[in-house]
Formats: C-alpha cells, structure tokens, sequence
C-alpha cells in the first residue's frame, strides 16, 4: 500500500475539504462512462437489448452518483481505493455539488436511453446516449463539464427563504 492511500480517516482524503473532491476524480469518471456510453452505442447496433442491459447499468451509477455524491459513487470508489493512493495527494480540489448535480443531468439522459431501448425505440435510446457521451467525452477529455456549467443557473430558479419576517 502506497504512502498516499486515501481512506475515509487517512491523511490524504482530510486534505480534501468536506464538501469539495480532487478534481481528478471527476475526470477519471467521466472516462469510464465515456467507454460504458460507446459500448451502448455499439451494442446498440447488434442487441436492444444488450444495450437497454448496458445504459441500464450506467444509469444506476449516475443515481448513487446523484444521491451520495461523487465520493461514494461506484467510479468515485474506485478512484479513491485504486487511483488515487497511486496517483498522490490532489493538486486542486473542487465543489461536489455541481458535480453531484452533473450526475443527476446524466441520470435523466441515461434514464431516458434507458427506457428508449426497453421500450424498443432504439433511435430514442441511441440518441439520448449519444447526449450523454457528448457530456462525459467534453468532461473526460477537456475538463469541461456541462452539467457543472449548469448548476448555478439551476440554482439561482430555486427559491430560497428570506430572513425577513412575512
């Protein structure tokens, strides 16, 4: 084990301010959803269903993504066990929020894919994964993520209480 292993009490993870991940983790996700959308696209050439199965699989990962947030996500798990102790202390961290919410936006795209191909409406799913590969590709290979983007435009049309009295 690696001087930088980043368990939930080691030294490493407790540089990570609560609320905020390495920004890496992010990227390193949005790779291995870019090769799970292209295996879709794929399998959605030879098998509906195959690729209903697929999206289907990607789609509880954008969930558990959007409910516990990036660090408890199946691919944020596997960052923080394996990539990261390899990989060192993160240069740069940032908010988990956007990132949580840019789970969420993949949610509704692979959800929608999802019921595309179940439903046998192989265009519906093809195109709604091919939505949501565009995102992870832009975030996997620029650092730019469009749900993240997003977030503070989603958040300023949620009302928020006022601390005067009504």
């Amino acid at each position: 084990m690696s001087e930088h292993t980043a368990t939930p009490d080691s030294p490493l993870s407790s540089r990570i301010p609560e609320g905020h991940v390495d920004v890496r983790g992010p990227r390193f996700a949005a790779w291995i959803t870019t090769g799970v959308l292209v295996l879709v696209l794929i399998a959605a050439a030879f098998s509906t269903p195959l690729a209903a199965v697929l999206i289907g699989v990607q789609t509880v990962v954008f969930a558990l993504g959007a409910l516990n947030g990036p660090r408890r996500s199946p691919y944020g798990w596997l960052f923080a066990k394996v990539v990261a102790p390899r990989v060192g202390p993160a240069p740069e961290t940032e908010p988990a929020a956007p990132v949580r919410f840019a789970q969420l936006v993949g949610f509704v795209f692979a959800a929608i894919a999802f019921l595309g191909f179940a439903f046998g409406s192989g265009l519906v799913g093809t195109i709604f994964t091919a939505f949501a590969l565009f995102a992870a590709f832009l975030n996997a290979a620029f650092g730019i993520c469009l749900g993240c983007q997003l977030y503070p435009f989603v958040q300023r049309l949620i009302p928020r209480p006022t601390d005067s009295p009504s």
